[in-house]
């Protein structure tokens, strides 16, 4: 799963019944913006990141299980978090894996983040960095340096 900090890894075909629950009620949505913003927000309520368990609990960046991930909640990496929403937006059916591209950026000087950058149909590009909201960053913001 390392790796998925700099590639996407595949959306599996077998996923969680908790997570099939959250899916069919993105289904439900009117339009891409409702489904993104659920789906941010199921995952927001789900999962934090913590800036010093990042460092504390390395060992967490090579978790593959999917049960096991579903099931956590509380600190997740970045590129886990990341992993669960495309799941959840691209079995949405409003959004195809192609409209969501990994974004890299470096915080604190020494540390390598991820985001996410989705591209709506409309031709509009939304930051989602699910990891952040803990720490005040807002739906469409993303950690990085200064601003």
């Amino acid at each position: 799963m390392i790796l998925s900090l700099f590639k996407k890894e595949p959306i599996p075909e077998k996923l969680p019944e908790g997570m099939m629950k959250m899916i069919e009620g993105l289904k439900a949505c009117r339009n891409q913006d409702e489904c993104l913003q659920k789906g941010y927000d199921i995952s927001i309520s789900k999962y934090r990141g913590y800036k010093f368990k990042t460092y504390t609990k390395l060992w967490r960046v090579f978790e593959t299980d999917l049960e096991k991930l579903w099931a956590r909640s509380g600190f997740l990496h970045c590129h886990l978090m990341n992993y669960l929403l495309r799941i959840l937006l691209v079995k949405s059916g409003w959004f195809r894996d192609e409209d969501l591209t990994l974004q890299i950026t470096f915080i604190w000087y020494v540390s390598i983040h991820q985001h996410l950058l989705v591209h709506m149909r409309d031709g509009r590009q939304i930051h989602v960095d699910i990891w952040y909201a803990h720490y005040g960053k807002k739906f469409g913001d993303y950690a990085h340096g200064f601003h």
